[in-house]
């Protein structure tokens, strides 16, 4: 049998992590070091390879519960190659060294299960209570793959130049920079954006480090309304002020 098709063949590498096209990660698993991935993520595999749920701590439980932030893993182990994808987003391999790294877990396919995660709090600028925006820090020494809506755009941020990302684009900063939420809005009320451009809620970012944004503000569907805490009720994510703000035009 002939056809382009065979072009796709899987790549030979020895690296554990390998983009094998821009939408299909391919992990390689040696029998010692496994991976944890996202549930559902495995389109195919090679080898003796076991899949199990990942266990949550209870102090992962109770951050989970309360701020809807978190990942909800497998674990892959075994000898083998495991093939990993989650709706055809692009993905990318970033090395987590001891700096650090904070991400939406929406935005997260696999790690090195060495890796630790935590949730934290980004603060909104007003200090009202719900206007945080709650993310995944991640650090320690491996890798993580990240997946993005489209080709991301990763800009340098450094003490001249600080950053400033909408809150819905934003997927991963580096963990050493200083972060606040804002509004640029003319209004006195936060819960109103600013004028009728469209725009909300920001991040602001300062210091020496990266700051990653994807060509959407739109998370991966099965992932749209996870991630957001209270945020939410005020711009930050989809179903934010957004949605408030379509629903009252129509009101």
């Amino acid at each position: 049998m002939q056809s382009p098709l065979f072009n796709y063949a899987e790549q030979q590498s020895q690296d554990r992590y390998v983009v094998q096209n821009p939408q299909l990660l391919r992990v390689a698993l040696n029998g010692q070091d496994d991976v944890l991935a996202r549930k559902g993520a495995m389109v195919a595999y090679q080898g003796l390879v076991d899949f199990d749920g990942e266990y949550q701590n209870a102090s992962q439980r109770r951050a989970r519960a309360r701020t809807g932030e978190g990942l909800d893993l497998m674990r892959c182990s075994g000898q083998g190659t495991v093939y990993f994808a989650n709706l055809a987003q692009y993905i990318h391999v970033v090395e987590v060294e001891q700096e650090g790294m904070t991400v939406d877990s929406a935005y997260v396919l696999a790690l090195d299960s060495t890796l630790h995660t935590e949730v934290i709090a980004v603060d909104s600028q007003y200090g009202v209570s719900g206007t945080g925006k709650y993310q995944l820090n991640i650090s320690g020494r491996g890798k993580v793959a990240l997946m993005t809506s489209g080709q991301p755009l990763m800009m340098q941020v450094t003490p001249e130049k600080y950053v400033s990302a909408d809150a819905d684009a934003i997927v991963a900063w580096s963990t050493g920079l200083r972060v606040q939420m804002q509004a640029q809005t003319h209004s006195s009320s936060v819960r109103r954006r600013r004028g009728d451009t469209g725009e909300g809620w920001e991040l602001s970012f300062l210091g020496q480090g990266f700051a990653l944004v994807q060509p959407s503000e739109v998370m991966p569907p099965q992932n749209a309304a996870i991630g957001q805490g209270l945020a939410a009720q005020f711009g930050a994510g989809q179903h934010g002020s957004h949605a408030q703000n379509q629903n009252n035009a129509w009101n």
